[in-house]
């Protein structure tokens, strides 16, 4: 597997692959939470709660399919209780079935799970290697319903709409109508909201709420302003359940300095929790921070451009961030996609990674709408520099244009289970997925590694990575046809050397510098054995 006989292979965030999911349509595992608050209007298609929960994914990993995948990082949409009612956007009744709409960020939505849910989310995965990744909104509340009242003034704005011309009109501003925007950059005193201390009094957890924050504010001297209340409430859930990493939400609707106190905290409590847990701690990674400014892109290098201001989001607390160029560059030959990226991720942005997709829930305009190149998106997705993003169901297919849906709506069907289970296609397509996915687990080379082609004809190339005294290298031949392959290998392995072809199963040994490799597929994985 690597030079130094090291059988483990190191958990690297830069290299990771992470599975994107959103709970509610995932794996619905426990269908007596279904129905809460009474939300029993009728939603327009595919935007009421279809019943997918943490129990859901429990069981998938469970049954490995996550190992199979080889994924080492779940990221699942915001968990926290969602407002009551629906909104009508003109699409039809929606309700917050993707977890974006919070009204008590202390709680989880009981049709997504309970706490023990969580808990043991985070044991199950952890136990098989796999980190769990929050999503967190600090930027906005749900939308006001008759059921859901809206927080005090001091809390949100409302009525100013963002235009994006700036970045006052981005930050300083609601997203849509009717999603209440948090004085994020207030730092004044501010009480708490009367629904949330009557539902916490309601629930019996008054006290223990009130305690928490006044040892809080106490530990941090921070303002009881808005923002600081929600890093708080955010910060909890790596401090109670050891999650490794969050993903946030809308973070170029705040001012940046918000994701600075907000990283202090998750590292403040992901330390805290390592102390508290010492016998279940996975490796010395610290916290794992990921943006998602909509619009950034690979090539803008470190900065954000408002128009008329520039930011660093990596300075200001993140490790990565989403990267909405690599669709666009998946339409490039392998060789344009992978030297672009392993040259701007070991210069500009060394240090940093971003996270690279081919669908999303958000983006309406995903790499292959119709999925006619599944294949390809595997490929090109799983081999790249990078971190990787698989959209759930981007290895089996889904479909992501669904009739009789509005908006986002499309992007978000009920995971494809059924084809999995009884399509031939579709185990053909996650079985390519399955294979380009447990190689690239297994060797942090591939998302975190330097890239070298060796020949553009047939098209062969190379990964490196160091780190200490740790080493991994592979080499990969993409369209190379059915029957014997010659790959030339000499750059990496000496004669002598037994490597695996990881996608046939085929062992060999290198000779007079070459591997030979003969298998009924044009795709080669080599590592060593």
């Amino acid at each position: 597997m690597n030079n130094d006989n090291t059988s483990k292979t190191p958990f690297v965030w830069e290299g990771a692959t992470i599975y994107f999911l959103l709970t509610d349509r995932f794996y619905n595992g426990d269908t007596s939470n279904d129905l809460n608050f009474n939300r029993t209007q009728t939603p327009g298609k595919l935007r009421g709660f279809e019943g997918g929960d943490i129990i859901g994914i429990i069981k998938k990993i469970d049954e490995g399919y996550f190992d199979k995948l080889g994924i080492n990082v779940i990221w699942l949409t915001p968990i926290v209780e969602q407002i009551h009612g629906g909104v009508d956007e003109g699409t039809g009744l929606s309700y917050g079935y993707h977890g974006y709409w919070a009204r008590d960020w202390t709680a989880l939505d009981p049709n997504f799970g309970t706490r023990e849910d969580l808990a043991n989310l985070v044991k199950k995965a952890h136990a098989k290697g796999i980190r769990i990744m929050l999503d967190g909104v600090i930027n906005h509340t749900g939308p006001v319903t008759p059921e859901d009242p809206i927080w005090p003034e001091d809390w949100v704005r409302t009525g100013v709409v963002c235009d994006y011309k700036s970045f006052a009109n981005t930050t300083m501003c609601t997203l849509v109508d009717n999603l209440p925007d948090v004085r994020t950059e207030s730092t004044q005193n501010v009480e708490l909201p009367t629904f949330l201390l009557e539902k916490w009094k309601n629930e019996g957890r008054y006290d223990k709420e009130i305690a928490s924050l006044e040892e809080f504010f106490k530990r941090t001297n921070y303002p009881r302003s808005p923002k600081y209340y929600i890093i708080k409430w955010l910060t909890d859930y790596i401090l109670e359940f050891g999650i490794d990493g969050y993903r946030a939400d809308t973070v170029k609707h705040t001012e940046e300095i918000v994701w600075i106190d907000f990283r202090k905290q998750c590292d403040y409590a992901f330390e805290t929790w390592k102390k508290n847990h010492p016998s279940e701690i996975l490796d010395q990674n610290p916290f794992y921070t990921i943006a998602e400014v909509y619009g950034y892109e690979i090539s803008n290098g470190q900065d954000y451009d408002f128009g008329d201001r520039k930011v660093n989001y990596f300075q200001h607390g993140f490790n990565c961030m989403i990267n909405f160029e690599f669709k666009r560059d998946t339409q490039n030959d392998y060789e344009v996609i992978f030297s672009k990226y392993s040259e701007k991720l070991h210069n500009e942005l060394k240090g940093y990674s971003v996270l690279n997709y081919v669908s999303s829930h958000d983006d309406p305009d995903p790499f292959d709408a119709h999925r006619n190149r599944t294949y390809e998106s595997g490929t090109k997705l799983l081999l790249s520099p990078g971190i990787s993003q698989v959209y759930y169901g981007d290895e089996s297919g889904r479909s992501l244009v669904i009739e009789g849906t509005e908006g986002d709506a499309t992007l978000r069907s009920l995971m494809n289970w059924e084809d999995i289970q009884s399509n031939e296609e579709t185990q053909k397509i996650l079985w390519h997925w399955q294979k380009l996915g447990q190689f690239r687990r297994n060797h942090p080379a591939i998302g975190a590694g330097i890239h070298n082609m060796i020949s553009a004809k047939p098209y062969i190339f190379s990964r490196s990575y160091t780190n200490g005294n740790y080493t991994d290298q592979v080499v990969i031949g993409l369209d190379l046809g059915i029957g014997v392959k010659e790959l030339p290998v000499d750059s990496i392995f000496k004669d002598g050397t037994k490597l695996k072809d990881s996608f046939s199963g085929q062992e060999i040994e290198v000779q007079d510098g070459k591997a030979f490799v003969h298998s009924e597929f044009g795709l080669v994985l080599l590592e060593l054995r």
